[in-house]
């Protein structure tokens, strides 16, 4: 008899959807095995079978919705099948007699000889190289979005999904993006290839006193991103000067008169209109690198990349299509993801397909610094603090407002000169705001 197998209780869950079915008719289970993968706006998670046995019949399909007591599927169970097979298994005929076994000849007693020296053993041979990508964070994979059949893909290459960017329906990790990890995790030197020795395990408390405070997952998973950058793409930093005496005046004149509405204009919104007209003078920085690093994309779409400080570590939401939108669109919109980035809302779709990344630190202070690239992008723009300076009109000198830019880029993609011309032209524009209508 076939027995109906139904979501079991799943919390608060409910018509959540199916993004996943692990098993089809015919196939055996047994008990704990993974029917079907769901995912809700919080979370995904797998049903397990509660028994085993052979599935009939599945009742669900690939975006379907379901809810506790939902069927999964028609079981036959273990037991029943096990009868089946013996009802229908032939009687067994009367064993033939195994053959007779003669008994082992006894063998003659030798004389003791002294004994021979033993041949020195064998060198082991020497470990295989573990993979650059063979350690695995345990709480960062399993909390990485992908289905089980991906999970055992990646463990079994010793990859840790919580590195790898999913390409997938929102956000998941397929096997071709754990595939293309590899591909350029192999590409890489290997660990310890650049000779730098680990860090020794320290004592600090024989100094003082000391805390330990583990660090978020944020800040976790943010440095292991920003090392791989820093280690594997050639960084240069240009720095210049943008004369933003104008435009600061334009600005404020805007925020007053749209403080009633609730809408806060800030510099940012000017520096991404004008990094979108820097990225059409320059394509090259409106790109990135395929996974065998021997070919270049180049990106018809202008989704700006914006470095948020939060609590719990820096995050980065993109702004899309800053190309189509108005300054004080970008205002608007800049005041939502502020907002979604500190109190955990942001999804990780809201974190890809940038085309370039503003790192602004002007509301804190500094004079200049180097970004580290946001892979795959191949660029990003830093902004300090602004103040005045005198500058030589030709006559006399005269204050203006000053803004420090700091550009890093890949130098695989980009030219030293390229990088100049970059900063020059988006000083340009940023010193006449009547540019950015162009």
């Amino acid at each position: 008899m076939s027995k109906e197998i139904k979501v079991p209780n799943i919390g608060d869950f409910s018509d959540v959807e199916v993004i996943e079915v692990l098993v089809a008719p015919g196939d055996r289970i047994k008990p704990e095995d993974s029917l079907i993968s769901v995912e809700s706006d919080k979370a995904s998670m797998e049903i397990p079978a509660p028994e085993g046995g052979e599935v009939k019949e599945v009742k669900v399909k690939v975006g379907d919705k379901v809810s506790e007591g939902s069927l999964i599927l028609l079981l036959e169970p273990a037991s029943d099948a096990a009868a089946d097979e013996d009802k229908s298994a032939p009687e067994e005929t009367e064993k033939a007699p195994e053959p007779e076994q003669k008994p082992e000849p006894k063998q003659e007693a030798k004389a003791e000889v002294p004994a021979q020296p033993q041949p020195a053993p064998k060198a082991e041979a020497p470990p295989a190289r573990q993979s650059p990508t063979a350690r695995i964070d345990e709480e960062s994979f399993s909390k990485a979005h992908a289905t089980p059949a991906v999970r055992k893909f990646a463990r079994g290459l010793g990859v840790d999904l919580g590195q790898v960017e999913g390409s997938g329906r929102k956000g998941r990790i397929t096997k071709e993006d754990v595939q293309g990890f590899v591909k350029r995790a192999l590409s890489q030197p290997a660990a310890g290839g650049l000779g730098v020795a680990p860090m020794p395990e320290i004592d600090f408390s024989q100094w003082g006193e000391v805390e330990t405070r583990p660090l978020s997952k944020i800040n976790k998973l943010t440095g292991q991103f920003l090392h791989r950058n820093w280690v594997t793409i050639p960084h240069v930093t240009q720095f210049d000067e943008a004369d933003i005496t104008d435009m600061e005046k334009f600005r404020k004149e805007m925020a007053a008169e749209y403080k009633e509405k609730g809408i806060k204009i800030t510099p940012l919104v000017f520096m991404m209109k004008a990094v979108v007209s820097a990225l059409r003078e320059f394509p090259r920085f409106n790109s990135s690198l395929d996974s065998t690093g021997e070919n270049l994309i180049l990106k018809r779409y202008f989704n700006v990349g914006i470095a948020v400080d939060t609590p719990d570590g820096l995050v980065v939401p993109v702004v899309r299509e800053v190309d189509r939108k108005s300054l004080v669109d970008l205002a608007v919109e800049l005041g939502e993801i502020s907002a979604k980035a500190r109190e955990k809302k942001l999804k990780p779709s809201d974190m890809q397909g940038g085309s370039i990344t503003i790192s602004s630190l002007g509301g804190i202070g500094g004079t200049k610094f180097t970004p580290i690239v946001n892979a795959p992008e191949v660029a990003i723009l830093g902004v300090s603090r602004s103040k005045m300076q005198p500058v030589w009109n030709g006559k006399a000198f005269e204050p203006r407002l000053m803004l420090p830019l700091s550009l890093s880029y890949d130098h695989r993609v980009i030219d030293g000169a390229d990088g100049a011309r970059f900063t020059t032209f988006l000083s340009r524009v940023l010193s006449d705001t009547r540019r950015l209508l162009l």
